[in-house]
């Protein structure tokens, strides 16, 4: 089904939008290179291939048959290490609605019980039929517009169901849960997502997430594996690699609107964070996006 509709769209490799906003397809001929980028709750499944990513210190693995669920906003470097022109990777990924994952929560009875420990809100399991049966669902209802807002909210409410009753519900349930500590730096997170470019204080964060400011640093460090800070200059610079790339805007303008008072000190951590200057990285970044994900959604 999914390599079907990759052909119907033309074939090749990069990024396949679908006529669902919140679902698209990556196929890839080659492995690619690390890629760093914020990611949103989403469900991302491997169809082919592997993919391997990394939160803070966590390095996950997942391969054919696998998915990785990311339950909170979290910037992360993500790479395809098995692809071939004969087997090449197919991966989907789905954003989840966590509106939609608590108005599920609340009907589960019982209730999954929430995951004991910490670390950041990302697991792996493995794709059963169910699960892939729903996917093909939602690629076959992209394909006829009038279908998406009549049956794309119940397959999705299937999905959460799936995700929340299986093995891993407990860990996916410390989000959806109200006033949970994941719950509540999410707050924060949003918060950093609005005013990346200005400087926020922790206690605006603390409070936020009704915590302590010992306390809230305590969380956010264990979800994240960063500090507010960190997590707020890895925001800017890639806002400002998305700048410089979709925009067109120079390092100083990138570097001004995102934040920073002084270009050489934005070019200094830019380059200790993604290996490489900003101007070299943006043309870099350029090629690849021209190459690899410009492919538009046809008109229906």
């Amino acid at each position: 089904m999914v390599n079907a509709y990759i052909e119907a769209q033309g074939g090749g490799q990069g990024l396949f939008p679908t006529g669902i906003e919140s679902v698209s397809i990556v196929r890839s001929f080659q492995q690619m290179m690390p890629m760093r980028r914020i990611y949103r709750p989403s469900l991302c499944l491997v169809l082919a291939g592997a993919k391997q990513i990394l939160f803070g210190d966590a390095m996950l693995d997942y391969r054919a048959m696998e998915y990785l669920v990311v339950s909170i906003e979290l910037p992360g470097t993500g790479r395809i290490i098995e692809a071939g022109p004969d087997r090449p990777f197919v991966g989907v990924t789905i954003d989840l609605d966590v509106a939609m994952l608590r108005d599920v929560l609340a009907q589960l009875d019982p209730l999954p019980r929430p995951a004991s420990g910490s670390g950041p809100c990302v697991f792996v399991g493995q794709v059963d039929v169910a699960l892939a049966d729903c996917v093909q669902r939602l690629i076959r209802i992209s394909q006829t517009p009038g279908a998406i807002p009549v049956l794309y909210p119940s397959v999705m409410r299937e999905i959460c169901y799936l995700l929340l009753s299986g093995p891993h519900g407990g860990e996916l349930c410390n989000l959806t849960l109200p006033e949970s500590s994941s719950e509540r730096i999410a707050r924060a997170i949003r918060i950093l997502r609005e005013d990346f470019a200005k400087t926020v204080r922790i206690e605006t964060l603390a409070e936020a997430a009704r915590m302590s400011q010992s306390s809230f640093h305590q969380h956010f460090k264990s979800l994240t594996a960063m500090t507010p800070l960190q997590f707020q200059k890895q925001l800017r610079l890639l806002e400002a690699r998305r700048l410089m790339v979709a925009d067109a805007a120079s390092v100083a303008q990138a570097a001004y609107q995102v934040g920073y008072e002084s270009p050489s000190q934005f070019s200094r951590e830019y380059s200790r964070t993604f290996g490489v200057a900003p101007k070299r990285d943006a043309m870099n970044q350029a090629r690849l996006y021209a190459t690899y994900a410009s492919r538009k959604m046809p008109a229906a």
